[in-house]
């Protein structure tokens, strides 16, 4: 892909350098360039949907390792290969369309008279069975090579000329239906926030009082929403140090005409009683409903449970992550520049003191990711609607392909 390598590499440069920060953008970016990446790619004429899955992974690959810890990278990623594998599944059943279902059978009549070339119907069943379900040793050993068999009916019943033009526009409709698709991403991700805030006024009541951490767009654009619904409410932001975006969440519910009250991250204990439900955003939701979201949130949910106050996750179904915590591939945090916690100028004089090994005696942690588990969730509200933590595995399903959790590019020596 000679045309898309400098953008595939201005890409990865920008991850690596943090230059593309946030969820929302890095999904978006990630969706774009694969829409280039598949429009620019070559087609062959034989497996056309797996040499495109390849270059997909392919590029995938570079941009996960770009920066691991922007989980919504992967998630477009996995996306966009589901995404080839559905068109590539329709466009087949399409063709088989055109060809006969024969069962076992005696009549000859039929079998004499049927010009259109034949397909058992335990090919046809094996192969429907097969495509709607995730891989396993049992689909494995059941599957059937209905690629292979249709190549050969149609070479059996139709000229040479026929089957290249066949092939050619069939593989001009599987690039145009897969651009096609992930330009429905695309406005997924664009119209996120506006159909999560459309559920605000189901969840926001009159007179009620939210609590939130730092900031995070989605629930601006939620709380945004109930206000426009003549809701009248009031907003705990907790000011989510050492960065601070609480106050810059404050500054603009006021603007809006929400009453708002910043309080210090240590005092969401002493004030959750007085709050009826917590709001707040997500970093990536994974396959088992936990959730990874700034520094503090995890402090935020037990405070939640131990007041039976709902804590309830609002984040686009770009955020949605295939992966377990556990899994190797899943970086759940990263550490940011002492500076945001100490003066270096300040603490100067503690910097030179060490112990006999010289280890330093002053270390600085600044984690950016907190982990909240699903026992402490008690609703997403994503773009869908709204799901419980233990459905979270079911929507997931929908998006992804269980073969595609891990992103490498199959090898080609053949």
């Amino acid at each position: 892909m000679p045309d898309v390598q400098p953008l595939v590499s201005e890409f990865v440069l920008k991850l690596k350098r943090r230059k593309v920060e946030g969820s929302h953008a890095v999904a978006r970016q990630t969706a774009e360039l694969l829409r280039s990446v598949v429009s620019q790619h070559r087609m062959g004429s034989t497996n056309q949907a797996a040499a495109l899955a390849d270059a997909v992974r392919g590029v995938g690959e570079q941009l996960i390792a770009a920066n691991p810890i922007e989980l919504a990278v992967g998630n477009i990623v996995r996306r966009v290969l589901h995404i080839i594998k559905e068109e590539d599944i329709s466009s087949t059943a399409v063709g088989i369309e055109g060809l006969s279902v024969t069962a076992e059978s005696d009549d000859e009549y039929d079998s004499g008279n049927d010009d259109h070339p034949t397909l058992s119907a335990a090919v046809l069943a094996a192969h429907a069975r097969n495509a709607l379900r995730a891989p396993s040793l049992q689909t494995l050993l059941e599957d059937i090579p209905v690629s292979t068999v249709l190549s050969r009916s149609a070479s059996s019943a139709g000229d040479s000329d026929g089957k290249s033009g066949d092939k050619s526009s069939k593989s001009r409709k599987l690039k145009h239906d897969v651009i096609a698709a992930i330009g429905d991403l695309i406005d997924e991700i664009d119209t996120c926030y506006d159909q999560i805030s459309e559920q605000a006024v189901e969840h926001i009541h009159q007179n009620e009082v939210i609590l939130t951490l730092g900031r995070s767009r989605t629930v601006k654009e939620f709380l945004y929403a109930a206000k426009e619904k003549k809701r009248s409410f009031r907003v705990f932001v907790a000011e989510g140090a050492p960065r601070y975006k609480g106050h810059v969440l404050a500054k603009e519910l006021v603007e809006k005409g929400v009453q708002t009250t910043v309080i210090t991250d240590s005092a969401v204990f002493a004030m959750i009683s007085r709050v009826n439900m917590v709001i707040v955003g997500a970093h990536a939701i994974m396959a088992n409903g936990g959730v990874i979201a700034p520094v503090g949130m995890n402090m935020v949910a037990l405070a939640a449970q131990r007041h039976a106050v709902p804590f309830v996750v609002v984040a686009g179904s770009h955020k949605l992550c295939p992966l377990y915590p556990h899994n190797p591939e899943v970086l759940l945090n990263e550490l940011k520049s002492p500076s945001d916690l100490l003066d270096f100028g300040e603490f100067s004089s503690c910097m030179n003191f060490s112990t006999q090994d010289g280890t330093p005696l002053l270390n600085v942690v600044n984690p950016t990711f907190d982990y909240v588990p699903p026992k402490l969730v008690s609703l997403f509200i994503t773009d869908t609607g709204g799901h419980s933590p233990s459905y979270m595995y079911r929507l997931i399903a929908e998006y992804y392909s269980a073969d595609d959790l891990v992103v490498r590019r199959k090898s080609t020596s053949s």
